[in-house]
């Protein structure tokens, strides 16, 4: 039977995704109160301009109290969108201080402070849902902390920013340099007015460190996360990765070592073969793919962010705490019984590709594998373009070849085998020395085989 009292919800944020929730809640009300057991009563709406025309809510809700929302001992579940660390840190724990759970959308706040904010919600007896953090609608954070709940997750790749995908994947199908790749996102809606977060990759970190901290039971933060944004890559890159039969992807990657005993998470552009499912991810859409013992490979795809999938995340976990304060119980807290140390990037194994401007003379190819070898840093192939002032020649030369003379301007370009970060990052400083490397045209790390 339905319980006829309501479960009173109160809303921080009312933009893009919060004005979805609200919209979502009144008009599928019946459709939640059938899953839920329970009707669900939008209580109160805390926004920072009371004065915007909110269509479909009632204005009596709106306020701009958001601590006097939370504080009202009422309150059932907390839905925060507001993003940020504060207020919403505060308002957080004050909600689960006053007897409510939480739904958040929140990734910057979790990366940073998730534990804290864990253990305020168990200290209390609540919920902390937070489906919506990483990759909108996509099922995502559920299925890690649940579904393979028994199973041993050995590493998580995905696409989990689609600003970024959107950039790159124009470049690489319309031959766009990054700023003009940039200008038609920004457009299109897809970035924002100011796009470091997205271009340089924090957005990205903090999402994958919440997926390392679920996947792996150890507690990462974004300060623990690698970092490299998608600025430097050029229209060069793209056509590079397009003659190895790659395209170019800003990767989120959380691994295990091979040991166990630590883990790595790490956000950087890289080249990933046409074969590798996350190379057909287009536009701004969301992957991720998962690699788990028993379960083996899975991936998950679909949109990573905008008003109506964000908020279809927020709504599921909406049900689910809802149910969970039917029923007296709480759900699944912090997993990080591992305790794992999260090791440096120099200790990932990798493989790069190398893109040099070199001096157009014999000797230059012997000069640069003798760097390789010095750093115990395997070459997999090399490829020498050249031009004849004029002309446009160009000449490939393999691995073990004595490199050839063609006049002009060349260029050379290495892929490793797997090696070390450090080790590939010594090398890298090695070639800058040489006389005959005029310069270190681009460098990316090579995944997904």
């Amino acid at each position: 039977m339905m319980r006829t009292r309501p479960l009173k919800v109160a809303l921080l944020g009312c933009g893009v995704v919060g004005s979805e929730v609200a919209r979502i809640m009144t008009t599928h009300a019946d459709d939640l109160a059938a899953r839920i057991g329970a009707p669900v009563e939008l209580a109160g709406v805390a926004v920072r301009r009371p004065s915007k025309v909110r269509e479909g809510i009632d204005p009596a809700l709106i306020t701009t109290d958001a601590t006097a929302l939370v504080k009202r001992g009422d309150i059932d579940v907390v839905i925060e969108v507001i993003g940020g660390i504060e207020p919403a840190r505060t308002l957080i724990t004050t909600a689960f201080e006053h007897g409510a759970s939480v739904v958040s959308a929140n990734k910057a706040l979790l990366a940073e402070d998730g534990a804290a904010l864990h253990a305020a919600a168990e200290q209390h007896g609540r919920d902390l849902y937070y489906e919506a953090a990483v990759a909108g609608a996509i099922p995502l954070v559920r299925p890690l902390r649940e579904s393979l709940a028994g199973d041993k997750v050995n590493r998580v790749l995905g696409i989990v920013n689609g600003t970024t995908n959107f950039i790159l994947d124009k470049m690489d199908t319309s031959g766009a340099g990054y700023s003009e790749a940039l200008d038609e996102a920004t457009a299109l809606g897809y970035a924002e007015a100011d796009p470091t977060a997205d271009v340089e990759g924090f957005d990205a970190a903090a999402k994958a460190a919440i997926l390392a901290g679920i996947a792996f039971h150890t507690r990462v933060r974004i300060g623990d996360v690698h970092r490299e944004g998608i600025t430097e890559v050029t229209a060069a890159d793209i056509a590079s990765a397009r003659r190895m039969g790659c395209t170019v992807k800003l990767l989120a990657i959380c691994e295990r070592a091979a040991d166990g005993q630590s883990v790595t998470a790490r956000v950087h552009p890289a080249m990933i073969p046409l074969s590798h499912p996350l190379a057909s991810v287009r536009e701004a859409y969301n992957a991720v793919f998962v690699e788990a013992e028993a379960a083996g490979q899975l991936m998950f795809y679909g949109p990573g962010a905008g008003g109506s999938p964000t908020a279809s995340a927020v709504l599921g976990d909406l049900v689910a705490v809802c149910r969970n304060k039917l029923n007296g119980a709480t759900g699944p807290g912090e997993s990080a019984y591992t305790r794992l140390p999260v090791s440096p990037m120099g200790d990932v194994v990798t493989r790069y590709h190398i893109s040099l401007d070199v001096a157009d003379k014999p000797g230059v190819l012997a000069q640069v594998a003798t760097v390789f070898a010095e750093k115990g840093v395997s070459i997999d192939t090399v490829r020498q373009q050249g031009r004849n002032p004029g002309s446009g020649d160009e000449v490939a030369v393999e691995q073990g070849g004595g490199g050839r003379r063609v006049g002009g301007e060349a260029s050379l370009v290495v892929v490793t085998h797997r090696a070390s970060d450090a080790a590939l990052s010594a090398t890298v400083e090695a070639l800058r020395k040489l006389d005959t490397v005029r310069g270190v045209a681009s460098i990316m790390r090579v995944e997904g085989e």
